[in-house]
């Protein structure tokens, strides 16, 4: 288990979640089973479009953080930078 952020989206350019996890295979599992009641679930956001793995819990969360105040164009860049066909990602580590 690594610590992660992560972005979900609902389809190409649609509605974004930025979260942070220690165990991202578990989570994205969670998130597209609608496991857990709430935002991603009511939008229905369940692609993974985009992670970065760090070192630390703290520096995931930190990054977390970061990412949430950044402008939506910006999001958008990060993806398309390393998934320009908003490919679901998950399964695509060993995880």
């Amino acid at each position: 288990m690594r610590p992660c952020v992560y972005i979900l989206a609902s389809g190409k350019n649609g509605t974004f979640h930025v979260g942070v996890t220690s165990d991202l295979a578990r989570r994205v599992s969670e998130h597209k089973s609608d496991a857990i009641e709430g935002f991603t679930t009511r939008y229905g956001i369940h692609t993974l479009v985009y992670a970065e793995f760090h070192e630390t819990m703290p520096l995931a969360i930190e990054r977390e953080k970061q990412l949430k105040k950044w402008r939506r164009a910006w999001k958008i860049e990060l993806i398309e930078k390393e998934n320009p066909n908003w490919r679901d990602l998950h399964g695509d580590w060993n995880l």
